[in-house]
């Protein structure tokens, strides 16, 4: 949290996007049986499978398991997780007559009482990560920003290219204006039940942002991420000796170096750096006055151990350009990855 708040620390805190499953055996162990979002809807399995990474890896962080469509299931939205596929709605919303069907749902009815299952698993997890370790392990709430929300609602499930969401926003401006601020609404008040509930920080994760021009990104995306963090700018914590202290936002993107100004200026406090971009260009383009997070290659995670070692010594010799830096990946830990790599990785990075 510190690090969040950019005062550099002695030692380089570190943990990875997706370390919550996917490469670990006793979550799949935990999984059978059980489906994705239906886990996620599940205080105990959600917060067990939270906390997994953090009592094999030692990392600095949990993570929140949950995903980025549960608040559209929550809305009433018809999505699953198809495996090997990702998500995908029952109904694309293609046209403004669709738009329209889809924002009747007012975003106020997502209250506590709908997120009673987020909450419970986020009080479960902060509670239990007390007694782990030296007990000051931070748990970072997370949820999709608000294109990458849409682009799932418009094409109906992953894509390539997103060209129906990017159409639409051009085609019926009104309408994707409608499903933004939807989906912010919906988005944000997600995050900010993860918050108050115990999350000690916040990240907006932007999966398909890259697939944006810079000026389509300002005009018809940025406006809404910057909506849906009001719903946690606003949030703070005591500190001893300090008052209070805002809860730090983090915004990642993936293919997103053209972005990162942009993003960093719709409300967040840390910007999440992917794998394309070195980190001190990144920094550089951010004015070498933004906290960093990132930027470990996924690919290199199975390279032998000296390639990787050297990888992340470049990687945090680069992060020192910024004010600080929270070791990470530059997207999630791939599922065929050796927990091992990833307990050896801590390791390294805490004994530097």
């Amino acid at each position: 949290m510190r690090a969040y708040q950019g005062a550099r620390q002695q030692t380089t805190p570190v943990w990875f996007m997706r370390q919550a499953g996917r490469s670990l055996p006793e979550y799949r162990e935990l999984r059978v049986g059980t489906r994705m979002l239906d886990a996620c809807l599940n205080p105990e399995l959600a917060s067990e499978i939270t906390l997994q990474p953090v009592r094999r890896h030692g990392v600095d962080a949990a993570i929140f398991f949950s995903d980025i469509v549960i608040p559209l299931r929550l809305a009433g939205v018809d999505v699953d997780i198809v495996a090997g596929k990702g998500p995908v709605l029952g109904k694309p919303i293609r046209t403004a007559a669709d738009v329209a069907e889809l924002t009747s749902i007012d975003p106020a009815s997502l209250d506590a009482t709908v997120f009673a299952p987020i909450a419970e698993a986020v009080r479960r997890t902060v509670t239990e990560l007390e007694t782990i370790g030296a007990g000051d392990t931070p748990l970072i709430g997370f949820a999709g920003a608000p294109f990458t929300l849409a682009a799932y609602l418009v094409e109906g499930g992953p894509s390539k290219d997103h060209i129906r969401a990017r159409t639409l926003m051009h085609a019926d401006p009104a309408a994707w204006a409608a499903l933004m601020d939807w989906t912010a609404d919906v988005t944000g008040a997600f995050l900010r039940a993860q918050v108050l509930a115990g999350a000690s920080a916040a990240q907006l994760f932007d999966s398909w942002a890259g697939a944006l021009s810079l000026d389509d990104y300002e005009q018809y995306a940025a406006p809404a991420s910057a909506r849906a963090l009001t719903h946690v700018r606003d949030l703070a914590y005591p500190v001893a000796a300090a008052g209070v202290r805002s809860v730090p936002i983090v915004h990642f993107g993936v293919g997103t170096g053209e972005l990162l100004t942009a993003m960093h200026d719709v409300g967040a406090d840390v910007v999440g750096i992917d794998y394309r971009i070195p980190l001190d260009e990144a920094s550089r383009r951010l004015g070498h006055t933004v906290p960093v997070q990132g930027n470990i290659d996924p690919a290199i995670l199975d390279a032998p151990w000296p390639v990787l070692e050297a990888h992340v010594l470049d990687v945090l010799e680069r992060g020192k350009s910024a004010p600080s830096h929270v070791l990470n990946l530059g997207h999630g830990v791939p599922p065929e990855t050796d927990p091992a790599v990833l307990t050896r990785l801590v390791e390294f990075v805490h004994g530097i």
